[in-house]
């Protein structure tokens, strides 16, 4: 396939120049038989890296089957999201064996790629749970972590961890080199996040939710992730997490270099308004926010391609959301040499937008998955 005249994403801003795919790789030279296919007036982006998403159309990552894992990376392909890591819940042991297991021996035989598992819970703290159940929240333990990451096949990339729980430091220093270790749902105050971070923790489960406020007398996981260089966090952009001005702010703070955009996505994603689950909770959506009976939000109700589309609406350049929706995730992840970019010799997973930012089509490894047009 040759993509002729669109707006190409690059290292250097977006440049009009050809793409050239050669089976399920982007290629610096056309090959001998080509489709050719004319992107005047698009853009062409990598596809989208979801690294913090609970579900979609009815089905859950934790419902922990082999339909729930292939309706979700259906849905996801369809809107641009070309790789997924799906988060699971705070669960009891059996449940997370089951979840595990079941990601270990699917077999994706279309839409997104399964390319890690996020593992949110159980190692939160419980006055900040957030939609977890507290029935099931537990410090840190690094044998029933081992164990998950067994049962998985090694899909576990990122680990969520309430830095101040009993054992937190020392099971971050053990896990540090095999996982990403994720601060979350936490009480944790500046130093003893700085601790975390300085001990190997380089992530910030989304940011400014389930965490202290950053203030000028107490700046928190906030404060201690923006002085520890290294650490990447997490963005929710739906319009309900983080108030416009809000977003705009980390921006100028963090620079996209270290932001990750995510969806938080639950099962009611893509659906109308009604009652739903999250970590076997009931959840009330109603337009795209999605609460816990007692109000509590319960994750969101908005993909990642529209969350970084409203991050554009929200004053962001087009430049920057992408790159924080693919090449950073990729990045995390440690999938950057072969997802992300649309670089010669990584996989083809591209998205053509229209001027307006709306999809007008979606490629899988070289082949169109969906078209709009």
């Amino acid at each position: 396939m040759i993509i002729k005249n669109a707006h190409v994403f690059t290292d250097d801003g977006f440049l009009k120049k050809d793409i050239y795919t050669d089976g399920d790789r982007i290629s610096s030279s056309p090959s001998s038989e080509v489709e050719v296919l004319n992107a005047k007036g698009l853009y062409a982006i990598p596809g989208l890296i979801d690294i913090h998403f609970h579900g979609c159309v009815g089905y859950d990552f934790c419902d922990g089957t082999q339909e729930a894992i292939q309706a979700i990376a259906n849905y996801e392909g369809i809107w641009g999201i070309t790789s997924i890591a799906p988060a699971t819940m705070t669960l009891g042991y059996d449940e997370l064996t089951r979840i595990f297991k079941n990601a270990a021996s699917y077999q994706s035989k279309q839409g997104a790629e399964l390319v890690g598992i996020n593992m949110e819970g159980p190692y939160l703290s419980h006055a900040k749970k957030g939609a977890h159940n507290e029935a099931y929240l537990t410090p840190p333990d690094l044998d029933h972590f081992r164990t998950m990451q067994e049962l998985s096949g090694g899909l576990i990339k990122l680990v969520a961890i309430a830095p101040e729980e009993a054992g937190a430091m020392d099971f971050i220093q053990a896990v540090k080199d095999e996982v990403v270790i994720s601060v979350a749902h936490t009480t944790a105050d500046y130093d003893t996040a700085a601790e975390a971070f300085r001990s190997g923790a380089s992530n910030v489960t989304h940011l400014y939710n389930a965490m202290p406020s950053f203030s000028h007398r107490s700046p928190g996981v906030i404060g201690a992730a923006l002085d520890a260089e290294h650490v990447m966090v997490e963005l929710i952009c739906d319009g309900i997490h983080i108030a416009p001005s809000v977003v705009r702010a980390t921006f100028k703070m963090f620079g996209d270099d270290r932001i990750i955009l995510i969806s938080d996505s639950m099962m009611a994603t893509g659906l109308e308004d009604g009652e739903y689950s999250l970590g076997g909770q009931r959840v009330r959506v109603t337009g795209n926010k999605a609460t816990l009976m007692d109000e509590t939000l319960a994750g969101s109700t908005t993909n990642l391609m529209t969350c970084m589309t409203t991050a554009v609406s929200m004053g962001i350049p087009l430049i920057s959301a992408v790159k924080c929706a693919s090449v950073n995730p990729a990045k995390q992840l440690g999938i950057y040499d072969e997802y992300g970019s649309l670089t010669p010799g990584k996989y083809a997973d591209i998205v053509l937008l229209n001027p307006d930012l709306s999809i007008n089509r979606v490629i899988l490894k070289g082949k169109t998955f969906h078209s709009v047009s």
